[in-house]
């Protein structure tokens, strides 16, 4: 397969699970090509994401490591076949990169965990709140590329809002509740939608209110996807420079046991949407 200039992160994690692969089975990567019948930058391009790879490779190199999960094999075959082009294709050029592999995180996760601590999770954004948030962050931005920004999350929300909607857990700590980002008006017409949306079925909210006692978990803000089978599940971070995408095995469970421990000191679903309610009436 040619290879790619610009690999998405969906097609580097491919890349990335068969070099671990082939590291548990504790081959170099010039052996591995050996036994492949590939050379050394045939094998560095399939374990970065540069180069494509076939479902039957896939197949072959897993059994060439001897991996005995046959869950995800399958899963990275099914990865390596697949052929999405979603409506985030049309961003591509023309927004940061980290944009439509985003977008394409949310189209194929199983689920979706949050947690937010200062803003407003962006899948329950209103425009007028995405919009003044990045206008504020980016205050050199020309209008056009605010209203990108501001387009492309308001197409994101297809993956709660759709025919098909992923399920959607999160947690929002009062904070977010309380900054007025987009103005008295419009932040009243905010909580409204989390109201709204946290009525579906397939949406559960929790808020960490600011009178619960011991509660360290500041900077826990993180957004948590599901993958095909849970070794193949992202979390996704705000980082100084950009966002992070995390899928060491270690990481990833140490961001299951913080969700787990923030889920715990939230208030219920139905005593959220009490104190969400509240806060609306004081605007």
């Amino acid at each position: 397969m040619p290879a790619r200039r610009h690999p998405t992160a969906r097609q580097v994690r491919l890349g990335t699970e068969l070099r671990r692969l082939r590291e548990a089975a504790g081959l170099k990567a010039t052996e591995a090509a050996g036994l492949l019948g590939v050379n050394s930058v045939q094998m560095s391009q399939m374990e970065s994401g540069i180069a494509g790879v076939s479902e039957q490779r896939v197949r072959r190199l897993a059994a060439t490591y001897t991996c005995p999960d046959e869950g995800l094999v399958d899963a990275l075959a099914a990865m390596a076949t697949d052929r999405t082009r979603g409506w985030w294709e049309e961003y591509r050029g023309v927004l940061p990169a980290a944009y439509q592999d985003l977008a394409e995180l949310d189209h194929h996760a199983r689920f979706r965990h949050d947690v937010a601590v200062i803003h407003v999770p962006g899948l329950f954004q209103t425009e007028a709140y995405a919009r003044a948030l990045f206008a504020f962050m980016n205050p050199e931005f020309p209008a056009t590329e605010v209203d990108l920004r501001v387009e492309h999350r308001m197409k994101r929300r297809v993956v709660i809002t759709g025919p098909d909607p992923t399920p959607y857990e999160v947690v929002i700590h009062e904070a977010a509740l309380r900054l007025k980002v987009a103005g008295r008006d419009a932040f009243r017409t905010q909580l409204t939608r989390i109201l709204d949306m946290s009525e579906a079925d397939h949406v559960i909210v929790r808020v960490v209110p600011f009178a619960l006692d011991d509660f360290a978990g500041a900077g826990s803000s993180m957004v948590h996807l599901g993958g095909a089978v849970p070794h193949l599940d992202t979390v996704v971070r705000d980082a100084p420079h950009g966002t992070a995408f995390v899928d060491s095995q270690a990481q990833l469970e140490h961001f299951r046991k913080l969700f787990r421990r923030v889920t715990e000191q939230a208030l219920p679903p139905r005593q959220s949407r009490e104190l969400i309610h509240q806060l609306a009436k004081e605007l």
